[in-house]
């Protein structure tokens, strides 16, 4: 009997660790073309705290420089972006971040007001993936959901990822158990160039009312900044397309006022940030580039430093040696970019 048990055992730890290692190779590694998939997790790398979190979407993680904030004002910070990151996503991001630390300062980017509900499972996965397990990941799978998906997929990834033998590559294997390192807090570097041309304009919309499932994260994430002594500034990055409407503007202007927050369209601010659509974007408008990045996060570095009591830091010992070397990371990959730019024989200078 004893044998039996042990044999059993030993099958059931084979068995056990042979389905963890197909789990590791078959999960998506986000190395290659859909980087973005590694921001979330990145987060949980970081030895230090930060005065400022950013949650949001593409317009944090693309416009925004955590690097440049720290170099201009000695602010530390941390965008904890994603692809498509629905309110309900950023509300849990958020509620996950506050178990490691407490800000003095939560910027939450509004586009994804637009959204009321769960919209596709692979910006769910990128967003909900990297996140450790606690119950705020739980309630953001749940919130998250699209028909056809089930929790247990989340528990076990292998399940839904079970059919990628054909995609497999060999990053698959040089990252089963590690990952590369593709963001500078939260921000994704881009140095090309694209002019924003032809821009298209809004289409009318039959309500231009924002949802009550949206209105009740936001909601929540107010009370949240609230009860844990944190200011809370809504934004609207200088995103010239997906268009941002008067009326939802209107609608951020108000409920920041009703709710004792601060907002601001950094649409209306372009000029006085001197960003330049024929020059700091490199998707015709969607998001900056590493000089529009540079120049926005130094316009709003300003600002927040005016407004709240954000420390410099940049003299502090515990700070200094670890953003020396986030700094060395940020320079060499804008040099390779920049040089590889150079091979394609675009004419850049820097």
């Amino acid at each position: 009997m004893k044998k039996k048990v042990i044999r059993y055992s030993l099958v059931a730890v084979f068995v056990g660790v042979t389905l963890f290692l197909l789990q590791r190779l078959l999960m998506p590694k986000y190395v290659d073309d859909v980087v973005e998939g590694s921001l979330i997790s990145e987060y949980y790398n970081e030895t230090t705290d930060h005065d400022v979190l950013f949650v949001g979407d593409c317009e944090v993680y693309e416009n925004f420089s955590p690097i440049k904030l720290w170099q201009d004002y000695g602010v530390t910070s941390y965008i904890r972006g994603s692809a498509q990151q629905l309110i309900w996503q950023s509300y849990y991001l958020l509620e996950d971040a506050l178990r490691y630390e407490k800000p003095k300062v939560v910027v939450f980017n509004v586009l994804s007001m637009k959204y009321d509900e769960p919209q596709k499972e692979a910006y769910n996965r990128m967003s909900l993936d990297g996140m450790r397990w606690s119950k705020s990941k739980i309630d953001a799978i749940n919130a998250s959901m699209c028909e056809g998906e089930s929790f247990i997929s989340y528990v076990f990834p292998l399940l839904r990822y079970h059919s990628r033998w054909s995609e497999l590559n060999a990053n698959d294997v040089k990252y089963m158990f590690s990952s590369k390192q593709i963001s500078h807090n939260g921000y994704y570097m881009r140095v090309d160039t694209k002019a924003a041309e032809n821009v298209p304009t809004g289409k009318a919309l039959s309500n231009y009312q924002f949802g009550d499932n949206s209105y009740k994260y936001l909601d929540k994430m107010v009370k949240l900044c609230k009860d844990n002594d944190i200011q809370l500034v809504l934004i609207k990055a200088p995103s010239l397309y997906p268009y941002w409407y008067q009326q939802w503007d209107e609608q951020m202007k108000s409920y920041a006022e009703r709710n004792d927050v601060q907002y601001i369209n950094f649409l209306d601010c372009t000029k006085e940030a001197g960003i330049d659509f024929n020059k700091d974007t490199y998707d015709g408008g969607l998001h900056m580039n590493l000089d529009g990045a540079e120049k926005l996060t130094n316009y709003f570095g300003k600002w927040l430093t005016d407004k709240y009591d954000l420390k410099d830091h940049r003299n502090e010992e515990e700070y200094k040696s670890v953003y020396e070397e986030k700094i060395k990371f940020y320079e060499d990959m804008k040099l390779d970019q920049y040089n590889e730019l150079k091979e394609y024989g675009k004419v850049v200078s820097y």
